[in-house]
């Protein structure tokens, strides 16, 4: 049995990075759990140096092994752990493009983009289509896609990118930003805007885009697909086919500087009333197979609320120990917390 450790990625937001240590053991758990069934154990922290490593034991890990470990969402670096020496290990992530694609995006209100990652990656392995990872194109939808943090992250690891956004600002803002970004990369790509019309009438507009990973994927026709559709989330499934997205991944409005919206388009200060009337329309559009994982405010809403909402429309929640491991402070009027739930 050998001992790894994990050395954190510092991240700019320092309250993220006081329980990035902590959420990093909790993601950790998950991706053991799913991918090497008891395979790692003793999940713990270790300080050397001055500095808190995420450590683990495990047999020895495979090239493959540690290429899959370089996508935790904290990840800076990876070790075997030598008595107090360190031995650095190459680990490749799944990335296909730059991680300026997610950092670069400044604005208030935005989700930190390492949890962004790690609430896909968690729901990613809680699905059935976990063995795809780095070998298929699965269809993300961020069904409150704000300014597309989610979106960016999808395309990152080389999936298809769908969401809906209220906001039309942040639909203009996410498709200004996009395009400016595969320009000045030289990524060969090609993206528009149009109107979604239905019975003559104008329902909502389209940012639709077809991105190549290299020129010669997108010249043999394998591109990346981004639709990003303008109009209100109670209507997702008016714009994608039943049982046509693989994940569902969202962070729910706090309600604190900006407010969730219920049934009837009133300010609501809870997640719960938008989710009630949200998540039937978004189950039709999960296939079989895949999973929904949502964040969500604390104060707003209680677990068991959430959860009570994703069984009542046929999901099955994952509540093993390793998923009560993400709760953490965002600020004095959020505590964050995530739930993921399969569909059978």
């Amino acid at each position: 049995m050998r001992r790894y450790g994990i050395l954190i990625l510092p991240a700019a937001n320092k309250v993220y990075t006081g329980s990035s240590v902590d959420l990093t053991r909790a993601e950790l758990a998950v991706f053991g759990d799913r991918l090497f069934p008891g395979r790692l154990t003793g999940i713990g922290i270790r300080r050397l140096g001055g500095v808190d490593y995420v450590t683990f034991g495990a047999d020895e890990l495979s090239a493959a092994d540690l290429d899959l470990l370089a996508n935790l969402s904290s990840r800076y670096a990876l070790f075997e752990l030598r008595d107090d020496l360190l031995l650095p290990l190459d680990a490749h992530p799944g990335d296909r493009f730059d991680d300026d694609l997610l950092t670069i995006p400044k604005y208030v209100g935005k989700t930190n983009e390492l949890f962004t990652k790690l609430l896909l990656n968690v729901t990613l392995l809680s699905s059935d289509l976990v063995a795809e990872w780095g070998s298929g194109k699965l269809r993300v939808l961020d069904p409150l896609a704000g300014r597309g943090t989610t979106l960016s992250q999808a395309l990152t690891y080389g999936f298809d990118a769908l969401g809906v956004e209220a906001d039309g600002k942040h639909v203009d803002a996410y498709a200004a930003f996009l395009r400016t970004w595969l320009k000045r990369k030289r990524v060969k790509h090609h993206a528009e805007i149009t109107r979604i019309r239905r019975d003559k009438k104008q329902i909502g507009r389209r940012l639709h885009a077809e991105i190549g990973v290299d020129r010669e994927s997108y010249k043999a026709g394998e591109r990346l697909t981004l639709d990003l559709v303008h109009a209100d989330t109670l209507r997702a499934a008016e714009f994608f086919p039943d049982r046509s997205v693989d994940l569902i991944v969202t962070d729910a409005p706090y309600g604190v500087q900006h407010g969730s919206r219920d049934r009837n388009d009133g300010l609501a200060r809870s997640p719960r009333e938008l989710l009630t009337a949200a998540v039937p329309g978004w189950c039709r559009l999960l296939r079989s197979g895949g999973a929904m994982g949502i964040s969500w405010n604390t104060y707003g809403a209680g677990r068991d609320e959430l959860a009570r909402i994703l069984t009542d429309n046929g999901l099955r929640v994952c509540d093993t120990p390793a998923y009560h491991g993400f709760r953490h402070r965002v600020d004095q009027a959020i505590t964050r917390d995530l739930v993921v739930a399969t569909k059978p």
